[in-house]
């Protein structure tokens, strides 16, 4: 009984200590000044949230990560889903997930394809870097989000202490950059593209 008892309470601990580290994180990064500048490394630099100016499309647009999801949007034809009310949180594959040698790559000449790549990186509702943190905690280290089409994301914080997603299909991606405002939801740069469709 005290081995399962001790075996709870580290896993309790680790759950803590990990969406801890999500949050110190972001606080090094906004008490220090760096810049998200090793987005693809797997370290989860993290920059301090601006106020919204824009929708969530103008935000992914202006991050200065995500160019090519911001063409893609447009080519995949989701503007006008991520124009609207909304909310929505958009896990937002940086520019070098597309370009990486990764199957990404082809995607973007191939709307019809495209289209459920991306809306599997898409959820409804708004969950910011804090809100993400509680639903870890809620679920003892591991949330699941829905996606616009009824998919599932699984997040978890990783061995490393990074936010980890990973979609049905076992693909998965480090969070990077929390906290891209817009005007109808928020989107948190990605390092790698959820291939599930």
């Amino acid at each position: 009984m005290k081995k399962i008892k001790r075996i709870i309470l580290s896993g309790a601990f680790l759950t803590i200590t990990g969406t801890t580290a999500i949050y110190a994180q972001t606080q090094d990064s906004a008490t220090t000044g760096d810049s998200a500048t090793s987005q693809d490394s797997g370290s989860a630099a993290t920059q301090q949230p601006a106020a919204a100016t824009g929708n969530v499309i103008q935000a992914i647009s202006q991050s200065g990560y995500n160019t090519i999801l911001a063409g893609a949007i447009k080519t995949a034809g989701l503007e006008s889903t991520l124009e609207d009310s909304g909310p929505y949180t958009v896990f937002a594959p940086s520019d070098q997930a597309f370009t990486n040698g990764s199957k990404a790559d082809s995607l973007l000449k191939d709307p019809a394809k495209l289209a459920p790549v991306l809306r599997n990186q898409i959820v409804k509702g708004q969950y910011t870097k804090a809100d993400i943190i509680k639903a870890l905690t809620a679920g003892k280290g591991v949330a699941t989000l829905t996606t616009i089409d009824g998919g599932t994301l699984t997040l978890k914080v990783n061995a490393n202490k990074n936010l980890e997603l990973s979609d049905t299909a076992g693909n998965t991606a480090l969070v990077t950059v929390f906290d891209l405002q817009g005007t109808n939801g928020v989107a948190h740069v990605i390092n790698n593209v959820l291939l599930a469709q």
